[in-house]
């Protein structure tokens, strides 16, 4: 209805009003707003920072669990006089096992085991039984690690080291870090402002944890094997060389029991030391070790290192302690704050790292903000010059459209990333998808000969259901993306579904209470839809041109069978290109490190070449990127994640070597892991992006459609991979966004072809198929066509001015757009004839005059 009453008009209006407030906190510094404000924050590419993405090893978990409960038994065993044999830890297969040799005796050991297992504290305070106790006829006695024992562990290991990782992080300094947790055993780690995290990176990468025990003087440590209940841990000796300790197992006070440890110089020495504090069951506990064993080596041990082993004088009592050793004042800090921070439960690896100096974020910004205000430029014009009045309203909802996605991104507190601002830029075009619905439906009906404020109704209402049809179809794909994405992909995904809804209210709400307001005001006896008009503003208050004639008769289904024989060779040759000679796939899929610098001067390319190709990290990809001072350095992946890390300190030393003064601009650094589950999560959500496409268009048509939906958008999608061969662009995340956000379109475009489609159906019970189909495809010629020059308007500044990191993006989502809008009417309304002319239509009779194939609709 074109009446709003005031309630509903007072609604929209505050709606309006409180997107606008709630944008305003986003013009100041987050220090001077009240804790309430919310505020959507810049992502590190375009802020610069450094991203960790860090994995508990849980096999080291497992491991010092086994140990502990195997030297555990010894002792008990031991003290209970039960023999045994073979007693020893296996975390293969998560168990401590050993043989009594007396079989009678075996329930014996198995109780003390339980017994101990229950004494031995799970992570984080749990008190669920982890351990499960079995005996054997042949008396052997198995303590196995139970699934909920090993969950249990992995949830409370992950959970005390984000709060470790946290403490660690605070005390360098680092503002406004982001710390939470990733799937089951992973940290992700966000540093705005690190360019180089390579500090940041030794100090996560330390388990840091410190225990003090005693030495074994009998062991030999030169000997091959430690004895029982010893280990041999290196350490640094009184020359400054590497030697061998012989370190007793049991340890004697756990460095948990720290309450403080501060760096310091030592006032005889002047040398740097670490002087750290017990609480009081560490105090008591090292009072009573150092007085029972004065004269013996006590060795400190951190990391399976010994950092120093110094005889025992006299008993300690006071709670206080030093650690001396080959520090500095850096080396020292750093160790006081991993033993204040607290140790953590096993040791992290770096799996994936990616980092972008701050030159480079504001280089992503200016290149974000120009692509916007070109496609924003473009879209007005476009919208105003061919819709004139209604296309001037159309502007203003886009511009509520664009502020309230602000808004929503600000209450979610979201980030806001380089992909973020492509779908804000692409928002600009798809926003209007739903206003030139309305817009070509309100032409129409006035073509039809309804007065104005029918003709008004009727499109409105006439449209709605098609705008909700076809952007369903759009958050299908972006929900896929942002389930199986990762990243700055998951914020494109918000951005870009934020902004259909958002829309979706703008074009059917805001414009219809805009156009009432001006229906009231003006009471036209014609609507401006038409050309013409005298004066300036009388011709920008109409349309000044239209991609296509009203009425056309272009036999589309004459050339039905070519274009299906053209399209099945096009992505046949597309399919095979993907695998020979193949997709270039980027680093998210195939692992490797990338690094962008910048040189003082113009790059010695040869120099920077062989200083790379020196450290036998595999083949060494070196070439210019956009500038004589810019340099694109690409390694193959390493054989591990650690090798990973060390390649990446590798190349930064050996660049620094040979080019003083090199920046490093971006580094991205992905293990395989990492590489092989975001391509498996690329993959899964193209699949079940088609899947959900195939299951909505069939529940909302005919068979016939949602066949001809799902085989024509599984063309369109070869064909795109077919232009990623042939033009090298990677296949990465940020191009499996692109494709899903073509299907998104792409599949728009067709429901709303098939929508008309079945609406003649309704409507012309005798029209041929063939007829009816080209009916169809005419009717709708100037939508589709208005649709696509909206996108391509707001794609094409993207694609010139977004940058390297958009421009493959950018690229891909032009060629779609094509190939989307060539393919609804080429290849999705062929299948539909073929597939269709039984089913939909039967003993069809010759048509009337009147509803000949190319007359408009309702003629």
């Amino acid at each position: 209805m074109m009446f709003f009453a005031r309630w509903k008009t007072a609604a929209i209006l505050a709606v309006i009003l409180l997107g606008a407030l709630v944008c305003v906190p986003n013009f100041f510094p987050k220090s001077e707003l009240p804790s309430w404000a919310r505020q959507f924050s810049l992502g590190l590419d375009l802020r610069g920072g450094s991203y960790l993405l860090l994995e508990v090893e849980m096999n080291a978990v497992v491991r010092e669990r086994l140990e502990s409960l195997a030297d555990g038994a010894r002792t008990r065993l031991r003290q209970q006089n039960i023999g045994y044999v073979n007693l020893a830890a296996d975390p293969a297969n998560r168990r401590v096992g050993f043989r009594v040799r007396d079989a009678a005796q075996a329930q014996a050991a198995a109780a003390q085991m339980r017994e101990l297992a229950n004494q031995i504290p799970t992570s984080m305070g749990a008190t669920t039984p982890d351990i499960e106790v079995t005996t054997a006829p042949d008396g052997t006695v198995t303590a196995t690690l139970t699934e909920v024992g090993l969950r249990a562990k992995a949830t409370g290991a992950v959970e005390q080291s984000i709060e470790i990782v946290r403490r660690r992080i605070d005390e360098t300094g680092v503002a406004e870090a982001l710390i939470a947790r990733q799937g089951q055993n992973r940290i992700l780690v966000q540093l705005p402002g690190v360019e180089d995290p390579n500090r940041i990176k030794e100090l996560l990468g330390k388990t840091a944890r410190m225990t003090f025990h005693l030495l074994d003087e009998t062991a030999n440590p030169a000997a091959a094997a430690p004895p029982p209940g010893v280990m041999f841990l290196p350490g640094e000796g009184r020359g400054g060389q590497t030697e061998r300790y012989a370190v007793r197992r049991r340890v004697e006070v756990d460095g948990a029991n720290l309450t403080d440890a501060r760096a310091g110089q030592d006032g005889r020495t002047g040398e740097w030391v670490v002087n750290f504090t017990f609480d009081s069951i560490g105090t008591r506990r090292f009072a009573d070790v150092t007085r029972a064993n004065v004269g013996r080596p006590f060795a400190i041990v951190l990391d399976e290192r010994v950092i120093t082993a110094p005889n025992i004088r006299e008993p300690i009592t006071g709670g206080r302690g030093q650690i001396s050793g080959s520090f500095n004042a850096r080396s020292a800090n750093d160790l006081a704050v991993l033993l204040r921070a607290g140790a953590l439960p096993a040791p992290l690896t770096v799996v994936e790292e990616r980092t972008v100096g701050p030159e480079l974020g504001a280089d992503a910004i200016r290149a974000g903000v120009l692509a916007l205000a070109a496609g924003a430029v473009f879209v007005f014009l476009y919208m105003g010059l061919a819709y004139g009045l209604f296309g001037w309203f159309a502007n203003i909802a886009l511009l509520v459209n664009i502020l309230l996605l602000l808004a929503a991104l600000s209450l979610l507190e979201a980030t806001l990333t380089l992909p973020g601002i492509a779908g804000i830029v692409l928002t600009l075009g798809t926003a209007l998808d739903a206003n030139i619905l309305i817009n070509e439906r309100i032409r129409e009906e006035v073509k039809n000969g309804r007065p104005p404020l029918s003709a008004l109704e009727a499109g409105f209402t006439k449209a709605s259901g098609t705008i909700m049809d076809s952007n369903l179809t759009n958050l299908i794909a972006m929900a896929c993306l942002y389930g199986f994405g990762s990243g700055p992909v998951k914020g494109f995904a918000v951005t870009v579904a934020i902004g259909t809804v958002v829309q979706m209210w703008t074009a059917t709400t805001l414009v219809r209470l805009m156009v009432s307001w001006w229906y009231r005001a003006k009471r036209p006896k014609e609507l401006p839809v038409v050309e013409g008009g005298r004066g300036l503003f009388g011709r920008l208050g109409r349309p000044l041109f239209r991609l296509v004639p009203d009425v056309t008769r272009i036999p589309f289904m004459k050339g039905a069978r070519i274009g299906l024989l053209t399209s099945a060779i096009i992505s046949t040759a597309s399919v095979i290109g993907a695998f020979y000679p193949g997709l270039e796939k980027g680093i998210d899929f195939k692992g490797g490190i990338t690094m962008e610098l910048r040189t003082p001067g113009p790059a010695d390319l040869a120099r920077l070449r062989a200083a790379v190709g020196g450290l036998n990290l595999g083949e060494v990809g070196l070439q210019e990127f956009g500038a004589p001072d810019t340099v694109l350095v690409r390694l193959p992946v390493q054989g591990d994640e650690a090798g990973t890390q060390a390649a990446v300190n590798a190349v930064r030393g050996a660049l620094e070597q040979v080019a003083p003064g090199t920046r490093i601009l971006r580094t991205e650094a992905v293990g395989n892991r990492v590489s092989d589950e975001l391509f498996l999560g690329g993959m899964i959500a193209l699949a079940i992006s088609f899947l959900a496409m195939l299951i909505y268009i069939w529940f909302r048509f005919e068979w016939q459609f949602a066949l001809a939906g799902i085989v024509t958008l599984m063309l369109d999608t070869s064909k795109v991979v077919g232009f990623m061969v042939l033009t090298g662009i990677e296949f990465n995340l940020t191009t499996v966004a692109a494709i899903l956000t073509i299907i998104g379109f792409n599949a728009n475009d067709k429901v709303v072809v098939f929508d008309r489609m079945r609406e003649n159906l309704r409507k012309y019970k005798q029209m041929p198929l063939r007829d009816l189909v080209d009916l169809s495809i005419n009717e709708t010629l100037n939508r589709t066509l208005g649709t696509s020059m909206t996108l391509l308007l707001s794609a094409v500044p993207l694609a010139l001015f977004g940058g390297d990191a958009l421009s493959g993006f950018a690229w891909l989502m032009i060629f779609g757009i094509v190939v989307g809008t060539s393919s609804s009417t080429f290849i999705a309304a062929p299948i539909v004839l073929f597939t269709g002319e039984k089913q939909l239509r039967r003993g069809e009779p010759t048509p009337p005059a009147s509803a000949k194939a190319g007359a408009p609709a309702g003629v």
